[in-house]
């Protein structure tokens, strides 16, 4: 079944018009995680680049909103849920699609799944006073899992009923960053505020720039499984790329007021609250809360960290099994990630099968070192530069030959993609070649950085798996850019 005229994806069996433009941008916003990306992630760029924090929240900004005038541009003339697969596909062929739009997303999606559990875990029982217990790996990790089968649960029942959950946890998050940035701003702090912390000339040198940048793109990163759900929305042309470009700029604000107001607060020393001080930057929120907010509601900050890693996780757990059908549809998977739910219209195989692989993969990545999550983050940061980069550098090429239209379409369609993913590629290689080193990141094996091992191991899993399945799957690579244009499967 080929795609129509007006550019309305083949049906796949998924629910039309579940959900409108709030609905949308609530998930994309969600599944970004502020409050847990910001406590997290905040205090590594701080140790990287000490009070220019909110420069590399600036400067790493600029790419992602230059990917998401990609992402819509694309969109519009292209709306499947299989988003960067199917546009990559498309414009490089097959392998690219296959290998660098379906494979790495996904992988940068379990993985993020599998930090998301663990940190949803620990807040949430620090926040019931298990302290003990929150300490505890075992007692996480179990508690990680079974947030795992209840957010895939609640994913399995259709994208309307997730947007519901989003809207409370959203609005907890939210809230709890504005009144901590509030707060901290009002208190005597331990630096005076300065605009220089937002000077992007500021950086003693590219490699620590480079990181930093790298960091910011793991905060940012998320908004883009909100257009793994055009097929589900209202006006799905149209809806998914708005949302892309509102949820992006609330979280650049979101992001350098709690930044700014925190280091006013706390400063970028070593001891004591200063962010430089390692015990502190592994989670700012936690860390300063009582200090900032007192006892009291610094708790509730604890659980909108835990809130937040959660409903990040739900769209996670909805995102990557739509991602899959898509693939399987149009013959570059099994048949199976086809099979749709009769009545929740939800892939309800690729769900299942999504939530499994996460918990197999936290399972495996605690037993082997309890240092994984600050890996695991700078890992999602290499695969979400490479995906990215490709993906506007494809919205260039696609639409080269409309670019002599207007101004407009050379700079959204053409010169703001292909600038973005230029620095995309640029950040991924930079980055990899510093990760390689035993010292990057807390692990290492062999003489090699386990950030390393992680990011660049996984893209060459992909492309041993690509291999084999291409074997199977001859249609799909044999018709090349034309296989994404027609349903290959479909299963109900």
């Amino acid at each position: 079944m080929p795609t129509d005229a007006a550019g309305v994806p083949p049906d796949k069996g998924l629910r039309s018009d579940s959900v409108g433009l709030l609905a949308t941008v609530a998930l994309g916003l969600a599944s970004v995680a502020p409050a847990y990306s910001i406590a997290v992630t905040l205090g590594l760029v701080t140790l990287t680049v000490g009070d220019l924090a909110p420069a590399a929240l600036l400067l790493g900004f600029v790419p992602i909103l230059l990917t998401a005038f990609a992402f819509r541009a694309l969109n519009r003339e292209m709306p499947d849920c299989g988003t960067t697969f199917v546009w990559n596909t498309r414009v490089f062929g097959p392998v690219a699609g296959w290998l660098a739009g379906g494979w790495t997303p996904l992988v940068a999606t379990v993985l993020a799944m599998t930090a998301l559990a663990r940190v949803g875990a620990g807040a949430l029982l620090g926040f019931a006073g298990l302290d003990a217990a929150a300490d505890g790996s075992l007692v996480v990790t179990a508690t990680a899992v079974l947030l795992l089968a209840l957010t895939a649960l609640v994913a399995y029942r259709g994208v309307r009923l997730a947007a519901r959950v989003q809207y409370a946890m959203l609005g907890l998050q939210l809230l709890a960053l504005l009144a901590f940035g509030c707060a901290a701003l009002v208190r005597n702090g331990a630096a005076t505020p300065s605009l220089e912390w937002f000077n992007p000339l500021g950086f003693a040198d590219f490699g620590s720039f480079a990181e930093a940048v790298l960091l910011c793109l793991y905060i940012y990163w998320g908004w883009d499984a909100l257009i793994t759900f055009n097929e589900e929305t209202a006006d799905s042309g149209r809806t998914p790329g708005r949302a892309a470009l509102i949820s992006t700029v609330l979280l650049l604000v979101t992001y350098l007021f709690t930044a700014f107001a925190t280091i006013s607060f706390a400063g970028t020393g070593s001891s004591g609250l200063g962010l430089g001080n390692t015990a502190v930057a592994a989670d700012v929120l936690t860390g300063l809360g009582p200090a900032v907010l007192g006892d009291a509601l610094a708790r509730a900050v604890q659980l909108a960290i835990g809130v937040s890693a959660v409903g990040a996780l739900l769209t996670c757990a909805a995102a990557a099994p739509r991602t899959a059908l898509s693939m399987s549809a149009h013959g570059a998977l099994p048949r199976v990630f086809a099979r749709m739910h009769p009545r929740h219209r939800t892939p309800a195989f690729g769900t299942a099968f999504f939530g499994t692989a996460a918990a197999a993969v936290l399972v495996l990545l605690t037993v082997v070192s309890a240092d994984f999550l600050g890996d695991a983050i700078l890992c999602i940061g290499l695969l979400i530069a490479l995906y990215y980069g490709i993906t506007g550098l494809a919205c260039a090429w696609h639409f080269r030959h409309q670019l002599r239209g207007s101004v407009t379409d050379v700079l959204v369609k053409g010169v703001m993609p292909c600038l973005g993913g230029l620095m995309m590629l640029a950040a991924f290689a930079r980055s990899a070649y510093d990760m390689f080193a035993p010292a990057y990141g807390s692990t290492s094996l062999g003489g090699v950085g386990g950030v390393f091992l992680l990011g660049v191991g996984s893209i060459l899993l992909g492309a041993a798996a690509m291999t084999v399945l291409r074997t199977r799957h001859i249609g799909f690579f044999r018709h090349g850019r034309t296989a994404v244009t027609c349903l290959t499967v479909t299963e109900n």
